[in-house]
């Protein structure tokens, strides 16, 4: 354990005018992104992260991508990146995440920052970075030069269309936000790269595991939606419905499922007591039988 740290230390002194100790800093470390298909239907290639490896080292965070030197609160200053053959990805491959360590110089002007991280209050992280290529899923075309049709997040003929993003340009910085685009970006439990708590390693597992069964669940749901949506043939308002659920979640599909079903079930109401019924009892089928000539009734026999 104190050799790893001091080789931590060694590193972060790299960054440094003097050599700091482990009291004078907050170590913690988060990850930046995966090749996992995020939020926004986009996903890093392995050649991409091993290209944000390298260039991540030293890179400073901030808030909300807001690039004012006041706003600076962290530097990285190791990465490496990590692979669970376990773990499959919505795309099939081997998960993989660019992992690192930060530090931030202790002073009672971070003080309540370094609660909050420890407390997980701050947890999520976002990475900004310049790409050269985003190819479809799809149809293999890149998104930059030659725009496809093909909508993100929708299957065609079975294939999840998803943008690669690929050929790493630059990178600016990385940033503590609300809402990131990569769901397992954050801040983690495990310090310096240290052997993790198998207990929370079978907890983190599962999470990963429940995670993708969701995931499964809101795009079946999703595809029950868009079939009834077009339950009563195609139109523009039945595309521009259908189309519109890529942007919605679990909830909202499922309000939006049952109130189509309400709809159907009352047009179908409408149209489902025939004008003829068939007679239910021998008195209905014998009166079915007779017939009246001048005001007097005869019976068939």
């Amino acid at each position: 354990m104190e050799q790893d740290q001091n080789k931590l230390l060694c590193q972060l002194n790299a960054f440094t005018r003097r050599n700091h100790t482990l009291d004078e800093v907050y170590l913690f470390d988060l990850i930046l992104c995966d090749n996992e298909i995020d939020r926004d239907g986009d996903c890093f290639s392995d050649a991409a992260l091993a290209e944000l490896q390298k260039r991540f080292v030293g890179v400073t965070g901030i808030f909300d991508h807001d690039a004012r030197s006041g706003n600076q609160t962290a530097r990285i200053f190791r990465t490496e990146i990590r692979t669970d053959p376990e773990r499959k990805t919505k795309s099939g491959q081997p998960y993989r995440c660019l992992c690192a360590n930060a530090y931030m110089v202790r002073t009672d002007g971070n003080a309540d920052l370094i609660r909050e991280i420890d407390a997980g209050i701050k947890k999520e992280v976002s990475i900004s970075c310049a790409v050269g290529r985003q190819i479809c899923s799809v149809c293999g075309s890149d998104r930059l030069k030659s725009p496809c049709h093909h909508i993100k997040g929708r299957s065609y003929g079975g294939v999840l269309c998803y943008t690669t993003l690929d050929g790493i340009n630059d990178v600016y910085e990385w940033s503590f936000v609300a809402v990131p685009a990569q769901r397992g970006a954050g801040v983690t439990k495990t310090l310096g790269g240290v052997q993790t708590d198998p207990e929370k390693e079978l907890l983190r597992k599962a999470y990963g595991e429940a995670s993708a069964l969701l995931d499964q669940l809101t795009e079946d749901l999703r595809k029950d939606v868009i079939r009834l949506c077009y339950r009563y043939g195609e139109n523009a308002c039945a595309k521009a419905l259908a189309d519109s659920t890529i942007h919605m979640d679990a909830g909202a599909l499922s309000r939006l499922k049952q109130s189509l079903l309400t709809g159907i079930r009352t047009v179908e109401a409408q149209h489902a007591a025939p004008q003829l019924t068939q007679p239910d009892t021998a008195k209905q089928k014998a009166q079915l039988t007779d017939y009246r000539i001048g005001g007097n009734a005869k019976t068939e026999g």
